[in-house]
């Protein structure tokens, strides 16, 4: 007999140990829902199937003939097996518990989720957590994540998510710079000025800025290029250069005073803006310890 015929005697099997233990076909219909005389035809196409008798059958009785005994304890551990794991899912889908896969972009990652890991662990000391740090955005079922951030305004069809709040970018520069070199009081003064941009794509150093309904947009121009946030963040707190940074890269710094906003009137509308979403495949039966995940995040930065 195949592996697939095999699959297909499962319920018989079932129906076969439920026979056993009640000890007649009428006490296990009452055990399963079912009628006696229905429980009799799968037993008797079980013994079919199998071109083996199990059960002697009286009038007053039914026994167990020796295949039958045998094979009935390797369908008693059958579900025993089955019993054990749907015991893994309702204990999992009970309390946090598991491995949860995070990625996060580099910048994002290491500046907002990577401070918040700590708390969450000692909160769910059952959860444990694989945070990728990459620009690199996984596919969720190929690559095995159960979580990732994207910093978009639309974010992809197909999955679910909640944005962790809006990604602007600000021009920085340390205030030993501007005080060597003046502070811009307009976008088009960037032209006499040293700017530390993304270098990524070929238009990274024309910087778009609106004020109301004016906009402007500069070529600059400068000796440094990076294509990450923090290796620019180093270079201008070195007193090199205006750069532009996400506001969660630049925070610490503004707050200490090692950096200063730029053209604080006008906003940049260049990229990698938009909104920090979480996402994770559809599905109505998150685990615990993913939706422990997605609630704490969702509660530690929607409020900042």
């Amino acid at each position: 007999m195949g592996t697939n015929d095999s699959a297909a005697l499962l319920p018989y099997m079932a129906v076969f140990v439920r026979v056993v233990e009640a000890g007649s076909f009428s006490g296990a219909a009452r055990r399963l829902g079912s009628t006696p005389s229905a429980v009799s035809r799968q037993v008797a196409r079980l013994e079919q199937a199998l071109a083996l008798r199990l059960l002697e059958r009286t009038t007053r009785q039914l026994r167990l003939n020796e295949a039958g005994a045998e094979f009935y304890q390797h369908c008693r551990d059958m579900l025993d097996a089955a019993d054990a794991a749907v015991a893994i899912g309702e204990r999992l889908m009970r309390s946090p518990r598991g491995l949860v896969r995070l990625s996060v972009p580099k910048a994002y990652g290491k500046f907002v989720v990577g401070p918040l890991m700590p708390a969450f662990l000692q909160r769910y000391p059952e959860v444990d957590v694989q945070l990728r740090i990459s620009d690199q955005s996984p596919d969720l079922i190929e690559d095995g994540f159960d979580l990732l951030v994207l910093v978009t305004d639309n974010p992809p069809e197909g999955l679910a998510g909640k944005p962790l709040g809006p990604v602007r970018q600000l021009l920085c520069a340390s205030p030993e710079y501007l005080q060597r070199h003046g502070e811009p009081q307009h976008p088009q003064d960037l032209l006499r000025h040293s700017c530390l941009y993304l270098g990524e794509t070929a238009g990274d150093n024309r910087w778009h800025l609106r004020r109301g309904e004016l906009q402007e947009t500069v070529t600059v121009r400068g000796r440094y290029i990076s294509n990450h946030s923090e290796a620019r963040l180093l270079v201008a707190l070195e007193h090199l250069g205006i750069t532009c940074l996400p506001h969660f890269t630049a925070a610490q710094a503004l707050a200490e005073g090692r950096l200063r906003e730029v053209l604080p009137q006008w906003r940049y509308t260049g990229s990698y803006q938009g909104a920090a979403w979480l996402l994770w495949r559809q599905n109505h039966h998150l685990p615990p310890k993913t939706r422990a995940l997605i609630d704490y995040l969702s509660e530690a930065l929607i409020r900042t």
